[in-house]
């Protein structure tokens, strides 16, 4: 199995210019919020200094009343700083709520605008790691970590202030004593982001192994590779706790260190200060306060510490976030337009990463309104070729257009408008019957819906308990994989292309279903060009032209009759299929 290529990662660079654009957005807000954290920390510099006071006060022999006026400034001062904080805080977690709406709306859009090659390549595991766990850190980073982080540094740098306000001298002794929590934070930041980066590296290939495990357990099943998967799984979960562990260590001896490196500054302080004292230099409440305001930064710091620590957690996830906005986009040039509806596949080689072409010379004409249909044995190159006509993937060499047009050269929009490939992937989304259906035209009328389904055999919709309104999902009403077909059917008559590719698209209905279905969309796309990738042969005995591929090149093509009359590799399928039957007569 191919290891699936990891989306990019945003380096240092890119997410500081990402968060200055996120904080430009919102720029009055975030304002606001540092002008209340900064009357906050003011407000909350006056108790030191307060209390020192009513040391010197009562050493000097003031009398009660004067230290009940400094206790009742204390009080008030106290409540002023306590409303200010619970305003700038719910003032920032507004700003981070809206912060991250943003985030997740520009995740969602750089992840739609993702060309499906790039996906399949990465693997959806990665992709939904990042939508997931890595977009829910930067979340939580930005509504709680980033507003407390930011009080407390505000605090934090009013506390310095007003400590060398007090005495230059005890403020320069309390700034030497930390000076050992600047030397702990450059040792862990030049660790950090590596191991988080792991970390989520670590997460995403297990998310990646488990998924795909989950949707191919039949086909795990199937080939008796339970060993293997379970073995790549274990290797999986390893791996996380290898990395996982790491940023443990980390975080087991930088938080130690700074705790010791607390203890510093109030013990220098205290010694110097009593010197100082000795000498009559400050007073006994200029020391007390001094020593109330370095114990005073010790919660303000070790928020920012852990604030620093978080932020390496959810900076690497922000990197991955921002990583998809690197990946591989399409550019559409809206210069072009297809100039009719013909498909013309020339001299189309193709080959998969890491291996050998699987396409070798396709030269292919699609005409406007024709049914063709693709048929070979498993492995000839059927599906790739529909990828690529669908605009997919590139070939490696040769031109796909449409209508003149390089369908490499169509946005998403346009193509869509153009070619829709229908596979036997689907997915049936948690809503109701009506929003499921609306996803492909959304301003579609209750009939049209109704029509939509009738047209591929869904008629199980009349029975449903609110008919159109019934929420679908495991805990309400749960589709069948036959329905969930279905559903895709309808949508593609709903999005109404002129081009339909139809990769074994019916392969999960029962042959009855199947063919009614079938039928139903031959009527309702008539005039448009259908191309049925199949292995049910009778689309082929209904199709316009059938062209025949074998090892990755087209052998035959041309009417069902005309191929079984030959006597090649088609008539040996119809008639290994048809169960050496004569063929039926041509309709």
């Amino acid at each position: 199995m191919t290891a699936p290529r990891s989306l990019p990662v945003a380096g240092p660079a890119r997410v500081r210019r990402a968060a200055a654009l996120l904080i430009a957005a919102d720029k009055r807000a975030f304002a606001l919020v540092l002008l209340l954290n900064g009357l906050a920390a003011v407000a909350a510099l006056a108790g030191p200094w307060l209390v020192g006071r009513i040391v010197d006060r009562v050493r000097e022999g003031a009398g009660a009343a004067a230290v009940d006026r400094l206790a009742g400034a204390l009080v008030v001062c106290a409540l002023v700083q306590l409303l200010l904080a619970r305003w700038a805080r719910y003032t920032a977690h507004r700003f981070g709520e809206r912060t991250l709406a943003r985030v997740r709306e520009g995740f969602v859009d750089r992840a739609l605008a993702l060309p499906a090659s790039v996906v399949e390549r990465a693997g959806t595991g990665d992709l939904t790691a990042r939508g997931t766990a890595d977009v829910t850190a930067v979340g939580t980073t930005l509504r709680d970590v980033g507003p407390e982080m930011l009080i407390a540094a505000v605090q934090v740098l009013f506390v310095f202030g007003a400590l060398f306000v007090l005495d230059p001298v005890l403020g320069g002794c309390g700034a030497l004593g930390l000076m050992g929590i600047w030397f702990a934070v450059r040792w862990y930041l030049r660790r950090a982001r590596t191991a988080y980066l792991a970390e989520g590296a670590a997460n995403s290939a297990l998310a990646e192994i488990l998924t795909a495990t989950a949707a191919g357990a039949r086909t795990v099943d199937a080939f008796g590779l339970q060993r293997r998967r379970i073995g790549a799984s274990r290797e999986a979960i390893a791996a996380c706790r290898r990395t996982r562990l790491r940023t443990l260590s980390l975080r087991s001896r930088f938080f130690p260190a700074v705790e010791i490196c607390y203890l510093v500054p109030v013990a220098g302080v205290l010694l110097v200060g009593s010197v100082l004292h000795r000498h009559s230099v400050v007073s006994v409440g200029a020391v007390v306060a001094a020593a109330l305001y370095l114990r005073q930064l010790t919660e303000p710091l070790d928020v920012v510490l852990m604030g620093v620590e978080q932020l390496q957690s959810s900076g690497a996830s922000f990197a991955r976030v921002e990583g998809v906005g690197q990946a591989p986009s399409a550019v559409p040039d809206t210069a072009v337009v297809p100039d009719g509806d013909r498909i013309e596949v020339s001299g189309v080689a193709y080959a998969y990463e890491g291996g050998g072409d699987v396409l070798h010379g396709v030269g292919l004409t699609v005409r406007p309104g024709e049914r063709l249909a693709l048929v070979g044995p498993s492995g000839a190159g059927k599906t790739t070729l529909g990828r690529l006509m669908a605009g997919i993937d590139a070939p490696r060499t040769g031109t796909v257009t449409v209508g003149g047009v390089p369908v490499s050269r169509l946005g998403p929009e346009q193509l869509r408008r153009q070619i829709v490939l229908v596979t036997q992937e689907h997915h049936v989304f948690l809503a109701t019957l009506r929003d499921n259906l609306l996803i492909a035209a959304p301003s579609a009328t209750d009939a049209e819906l109704r029509a939509a389904l009738t047209a591929v055999g869904a008629d199980w919709y009349d029975e449903l308990p609110s008919g159109l309104d019934t929420e679908l999902g495991p805990s309400a009403h749960p589709a069948d994989g036959a329905q969930a077909q279905q559903l895709a059917l309808a949508r593609v008559v709903l999005a109404d292309p002129h081009t339909l590719i139809l990769d074994e698209a019916t392969a999960l209905l029962d042959p009855g279903t199947a063919r009614r279905a079938e039928r139903a969309l031959a009527a309702v796309l008539q005039g448009r060009t259908v191309i049925a990738i199949a292995h049910r042969l009778h689309t082929a005995h209904d199709a316009d032209r059938v062209a025949v591929m074998e090892d990755g090149r087209l052998t035959e093509l041309g009417t069902h009759d005309a191929l079984v009359a030959r006597g090649g590799a088609y008539a040996a399928l119809w008639h290994s299929w048809h169960g050496d039957a004569p063929a039926p007569p041509s309709t």
